[in-house]
């Protein structure tokens, strides 16, 4: 249960700590004095929509923090065990923050945790019935899910097979159908891989070639120039028929030098000098021959270089635009003929696969309708026996299985394959007619009512908080539901914003909410009532203006008499 909440600039509210006890709780006060305004904190602190609306004007954030009680509460347990929170004593805190620039900060047990992660562990410790929730009622769409909620472990454990079949199987159902769709597309798709495939193995590229034959290009682009300058260099070294050569007169010069090495070190150094000269001269003369034999530009090989980068060229504009491109891309179209090529086994093992996950899908679908229809037998005694509690005794409610056309294939849901509307006869003799169509406001509070009353027996969270529950209720139904509410709160916490005397009378604890103008500011207060104080609240609701009247607080002073015996 849920042992306090204290919320700041929320709203008009600027400071605010609420502590809360075992039983019912009603929180009273004028219209518009602020009640929603502690459900919509609430409903923050327990991972609702973060509205910057929330945030008080003039301030740049606003907080609320809610203090929860999980002792002996095993899913509460095994979340805080799964989150690795340490020495967990059942003490539940959840902190939620927001700011106008859209920050949003949340905590759990002083954990800093995602908003989903909050939400998760609020669902286990606290259910709002909002105002507009019976709404719900209104769309045969959520009825099956209210059905749902009314089975016990079994049922539940069937419904999570369910759904774990639908998961494998609607993930083999997108695979296979996918497969299928490439397969009618798999020959063409093959032919232009094959063709493109063949184009570039022919082309055998190689990484970095068309960097060499681009280096290669332009050495041929100045192949005159290379060897105009080759041959004028072998022509001034070399010896020619009308010239003397410069090894020529190198050698002379060596052997007249060589003739004075008697007459001093200098001489026959020059001399040796000369000659090592000659030597590396004639080696560079015949490298020389050999290019001006061989010619560096040979227009065949300049041809096939020329041929070579144009085909290149052409498979980067198809494929790349390198060649390092073009060969992963190779690779890639390579990995996709080859998975073509084995599709129909692929086919053949995930159409095989598709029919065993379907089956198995029918299998415990058709087991959910058979627990569904019994569950629906006993849910509608169990609202029958509610809804005469609630002063609608001679209301018909059953639970109306949609007919499935003959012939047609279902496709597997996660629910299983029936769909259900509620049905009523509030009068006798009447037809059963769908609740959408013919229930009033106040028979849909309380129908709304009749099934969390039917959650509270079941078990789970251990708090409750309905925000105007008696929408459209009054009269002799106003304390019908007061009781109905008084017996949810001995297996449950619950709190509940009301406008009714009743509802507020039958409580074990009162909030007044207010609305006060302070200086330029306005500012709601909540505070807890004292027993005088409780009976000029009922007073003023039972409509003694400000609550002063002697014969609206004689009847109020009964109420909450009457409404304390009742709850002892």
């Amino acid at each position: 249960m849920i042992l306090s909440m204290r919320m700041h600039n929320i709203a008009l509210i600027e400071e605010l700590t609420l502590e809360f006890c075992d039983g019912l709780h009603v929180m009273t006060g004028e219209t518009g004095a602020g009640k929603s305004i502690v459900v919509d904190a609430v409903n923050l602190v327990l991972g609702g929509r973060a509205d910057r609306d929330l945030i008080r004007t003039g301030t740049d954030k606003a907080w609320v923090e809610a203090v929860f009680d999980a002792c002996g509460n095993e899913e509460v347990a095994a979340w805080a065990a799964a989150q690795s929170i340490e020495d967990f004593d059942g003490v539940v805190t959840l902190y939620r923050e927001i700011t106008r620039t859209g920050r949003n900060l949340c905590r759990v047990c002083g954990l800093v945790m995602p908003v989903s992660a909050l939400r998760e562990v609020a669902a286990l410790l606290m259910d709002v019935h909002g105002q507009h929730e019976g709404q719900f009622l209104m769309n045969s769409q959520y009825h099956l899910l209210f059905l749902d909620a009314a089975g016990g472990e079994d049922y539940q454990a069937l419904l999570s097979r369910v759904d774990a079949a639908y998961q494998a199987f609607i993930v083999n159902h997108r695979q296979y159908g996918r497969l299928v769709r490439e397969n009618e597309k798999k020959q063409y798709r093959m032919e232009s891989l094959k063709a493109s495939l063949a184009e570039l193995k022919k082309a055998k590229l190689r990484p970095g070639e068309e960097e060499q034959l681009k280096a290669e290009k332009e050495r041929y682009r100045h192949s005159e120039k290379i060897a105009t300058a080759v041959q004028t260099a072998h022509h001034a070294i070399s010896a020619s028929e009308d010239s003397e050569s410069v090894l020529t007169r190198l050698k002379e010069a060596a052997d007249a030098l060589r003739g004075l090495s008697p007459l001093g070190e200098p001489y026959a150094s020059l001399a040796q000098r000369c000659e090592s000269s000659y030597y590396e001269l004639e080696e560079i003369g015949y490298e020389l021959s050999d290019l001006v034999e061989r010619g560096e530009f040979d227009p065949a090989r300049a041809e096939q270089v020329e041929a070579r980068l144009d085909l290149i060229r052409r498979l980067e504009r198809k494929y790349g635009d390198t060649v390092e491109e073009i060969l992963a891309e190779q690779e890639r179209m390579q990995e996709e003929y080859d998975n073509f090529a084995s599709m129909d086994q692929q086919l053949a093992t995930l159409g095989a696969e598709h029919k065993r996950l379907l089956a198995a899908y029918r299998g415990l679908a058709r087991q959910l309708t058979e627990a569904r229809h019994a569950l629906a037998e006993e849910f509608e005694a169990k609202m029958m026996a509610q809804l005469k509690d609630l002063g609608m005794g001679s209301t018909v409610f059953r639970v109306s299985f949609a007919l499935r056309p003959e012939g047609k294939v279902l496709m597997p849901q996660s629910v299983g394959d029936d769909v259900v509307e509620f049905m009523i006869s509030p009068n006798p003799g009447e037809p059963l007619k769908p609740l959408s169509k013919i229930a009033s406001g106040g028979e849909l509070s309380r129908l709304m009512l009749a099934i969390k009353s039917l959650e509270a027996e079941k078990g789970g969270v251990g708090t409750m908080v309905f925000d105007e529950i008696d929408t459209g209720i009054s009269g002799r139904m106003a304390q019908v539901v007061a009781e109905k509410m008084a017996l949810i709160a001995r297996k449950r916490q619950v709190i509940c914003v009301t406008h009714l005397p009743q509802i507020a009378a039958m409580a074990a604890h009162q909030f007044l909410v207010e609305k006060r103008v302070e200086g330029e500011r306005t500012n709601t207060t909540v505070r807890t009532l004292t027993h005088e104080e409780r009976i000029g609240e009922v007073a003023r609701m039972l409509g003694g203006a400000d609550g002063s009247e002697d014969s609206a607080r004689s009847h109020a002073a009964h109420m909450l008499e009457v409404a304390r015996e009742m709850r002892q």
